[in-house]
């Protein structure tokens, strides 16, 4: 008599047991809903679930169970590049190398291909497709056939936030109907990263009459949905981390607009103290209120209009302690004389080397978009002239401006982990801060750029800086 398949819960305990490892009730959930759609026939389906669940590892269980059960399924996985959709594959190929319920499906010596984005099990038909096909969603696909699409995480923070490219990940997607065959399955498997979400709902929406599972980490009461691995503390200290917008997103579920999101200067701590240097025990120590700084830097966004017009050329720098606070200790808004007889970058090179020196800043970060491409060998060799034991490293922004702003300062406005200096707080800063809102065009933002530059950058560890000059003070561990 031959023994009863396994359903896809039985499929993943086997293996859970054999890895050692639990099957926690929400991803008994899962499993068990993805059994329920095959059963019912639904072949358009979409589960998302927060950050950390385990999505990927599910879904490799259930492309392993589709072809337990039946060996002849050609599956495609999706993904926003290659190499995630690889790491899927490779997933669902160790899965099958190791399962007590699958060895029948491992191929013989020469038969078949094993490789790191697609592989054949042992099966009866003679099929040109791969059991399985990794790809990224701006790889070729046309021509190959599937009865399972898997679209996992195609939708990611970087293809999704302009117009253009969301319509262009909406056209690439398309190409998936033509690769399905009749009666194919179609699943989806991601998170939110903005307000137009592949996944949002309503009747005009890209996966509208989906079939839905949806997991946010808290529900209605603020409960955690796995307070094992997510206890409340880690929850607040995880929304603290990240800040409200994509812990709503990404953790929520919710496709919030960037325009909801607003920067508050009463989040910023206040102070009047400045920077201290002293030597103990043969090295130099940098402090601000009592509290070593680990950490610093500058970030400069040039700009060579006249004084008064256009963007303005801004020169930020920050401070941070072993507990991750951050000081932004100083905005400076660079300006030159049109009628002096030297030219505007180097009066502005000139001034940056000034502050480097001043506030012992161990690197200073010259955005070089567009004009600023030349900047950084002549403020290098101002450095030098003014005797300011300072690095400076050429800095690209890929980044639309606005999401770098509200990625670098909506976390730690939220954590309440900025503190800045008397004199930012007393310029102009606090008023563009207030006024900012990321979808409104004609805003002054140069300075939030600035500092979300310093924020993001990485930070230069200050006891592991190159030594200085001799003649500078050697607070950098010279």
């Amino acid at each position: 008599m031959t023994p009863r398949p396994a359903d896809l819960l039985e499929f993943a305990w086997i293996w859970n047991q054999a890895s050692g490892l639990g099957t926690p009730a929400l991803h008994r959930r899962v499993l068990r809903w993805l059994q329920a759609r095959q059963d019912g026939g639904d072949r358009r389906l979409l589960l998302m679930a927060f950050r950390g669940f385990g999505k990927s590892t599910l879904i490799g269980l259930y492309c392993a169970w589709r072809l337990y059960r039946a060996p002849e399924t050609r599956i495609l996985v999706l993904a926003a590049d290659h190499a995630l959709a690889t790491k899927m594959a490779a997933n669902v190929r160790r899965i099958l190398g190791r399962h007590p319920l699958c060895a029948t499906l491992l191929p013989g010596h020469g038969e078949g291909s094993w490789a790191s984005d697609r592989f054949t099990v042992a099966r009866e038909g003679v099929l040109r497709d791969a059991s399985m096909l990794a790809a990224g969603i701006g790889g070729n696909i046309t021509g190959a056939r599937a009865d399972l699409i898997i679209c996992d995480d195609v939708e990611v923070a970087g293809n999704c936030d302009t117009p253009g490219k969301r319509e262009e990940l909406r056209e690439r997607l398309t190409e998936a109907e033509f690769v399905l065959v009749p009666g194919g399955t179609i699943l989806f498997v991601g998170t939110p990263h903005t307000e137009e979400s592949l996944y949002a709902e309503g009747d005009d929406a890209f996966l509208s009459g989906y079939r839905r599972l949806t997991l946010p980490l808290l529900d209605a009461e603020g409960r955690s949905a796995w307070p094992e691995r997510f206890p409340d503390p880690a929850v607040a200290a995880l929304r603290d981390r990240v800040g409200p917008l994509a812990f709503r997103r990404q953790m929520m579920l919710e496709p919030v607009a960037m325009g909801a999101a607003r920067l508050d200067p009463a989040a910023i701590v206040r102070y009047a103290a400045e920077i201290d240097y002293r030597e103990a025990n043969g090295r130099g120590v940098l402090s601000l209120m009592g509290t070593r700084l680990v950490s610093g830097g500058g970030w400069w966004d040039p700009a060579y209009g006249r004084p008064g017009s256009g963007d303005a050329s801004v020169l930020a720098a920050v401070f941070g302690d072993a507990e991750g606070r951050h000081y932004l200790h100083r905005i400076a808004y660079l300006l030159h004389d049109p009628d002096a007889a030297e030219d505007a970058a180097t009066q502005q090179c000139r001034a940056v080397a000034a502050l480097a020196r001043e506030l012992m800043l161990p690197v200073v970060r010259v955005e070089t978009n567009g004009l600023g491409r030349f900047l950084p060998g002549l403020l290098r060799q101002e450095m030098s002239r003014a005797g300011a034991a300072c690095t400076v490293v050429e800095a690209t922004s890929r980044r639309a401006k606005s999401d770098r702003i509200l990625a670098a300062l909506d976390p730690v406005l939220a954590a309440r982990r900025l503190s800045a200096h008397e004199s930012v707080m007393r310029g102009r800063f606090v008023r563009e801060m207030a006024e900012w809102r990321p979808d409104a065009p004609g805003l002054h933002d140069d300075a939030l750029d600035a500092v979300a530059g310093c924020l993001l950058a990485e930070p230069v560890r200050l006891p592991f800086a190159p030594p200085a000059p001799r003649t500078a003070l050697p607070w950098r561990g010279a």
